[in-house]
């Protein structure tokens, strides 16, 4: 196979309402079996992505948190690649009406509690950005998205990102697929997604996944033209200057319709 690692999200890409279906698990494993090796970069928190998944054991490293921790299946290691949100994001946002689920470093939300979520980060003058996935909403230290944590998993495994196939389906995805020397999309992706990625699937979610597993043990996948290593890391850090745009522009939004 051209590519050696498969790096997959889990939300909207491997999983549908949150489960993995029977197929999806043997066309992993399948590939496994071939010689590709497994990585999920996902938004979850560690602790409910296991209750939820119990073939995590399929992967040689798990990017959780997005970006933030970095799990060994095998040995059940963890590391954290950053530091805790502070006490005092967590206490206003909870003074403003903002219960948020906290990871490690993770703090998330729903819509539309982005707004308070930027205006926290901005009122206490925390070095953190916002990153969307659909309708959920996450807050983490800037610098840290899933590109940073694939690329960490990629270099314990001593795998180039060239070689490395990337599959997701929404905005915290854009980064780690442009780090991947393929980015692909699954059918249900975000338009603007699907525009950026290398490849789209016909099948979406799981069946995407299927799909491109099968094209990846037929040798069915193009040769893409990557930009130089340079290019790639100018490309991870405009994606996630888009995702910080994106949440200033909805602030603005917010501002503009409270005083009118």
């Amino acid at each position: 196979m051209r590519y050696q690692v498969l790096a997959t999200d889990y939300d909207g890409t491997l999983a549908h309402d949150g489960h993995v279906d029977a197929p999806t698990v043997q066309a992993l494993e399948k590939v496994r079996a071939a010689g590709c090796t497994l990585v999920m970069v996902t938004g979850r928190e560690l602790p409910e992505l296991i209750s939820v998944f119990p073939r995590i054991d399929l992967f040689s490293r798990v990017v959780v948190e997005n970006g933030a921790l970095l799990y060994q299946p095998d040995t059940r290691h963890e590391t954290v690649l950053s530091t805790p949100p502070p006490d005092a994001f967590l206490r206003t946002l909870r003074e403003r009406g903002v219960e948020p689920m906290v990871g490690r470093v993770i703090v998330a939300t729903w819509r539309p509690h982005d707004v308070l979520l930027f205006k926290t980060i901005r009122d206490l003058g925390l070095e953190w950005h916002v990153i969307f996935n659909k309708e959920s909403v996450m807050a983490l230290p800037t610098g840290v998205n899933k590109a940073t944590g694939l690329a960490l998993a990629l270099a314990e495994l001593r795998m180039s990102p060239q070689r490395t196939i990337g599959i997701g389906d929404a905005e915290n995805d854009l980064a780690f697929l442009e780090l991947c020397g393929c980015g692909v999309a699954v059918d249900n992706a975000l338009p603007y997604v699907k525009e950026r990625a290398d490849l789209v699937m016909q099948g979406a979610r799981g069946f995407g996944v299927i799909e491109l597993i099968e094209r990846m043990l037929a040798d069915d996948i193009p040769e893409i033209t990557r930009p130089t290593p340079a290019a790639t890391a100018v490309a991870i850090v405009a994606a996630s200057a888009q995702e910080e745009r994106a949440a200033k522009k909805e602030l603005k939004e917010a501002d503009r319709s409270a005083s009118s």
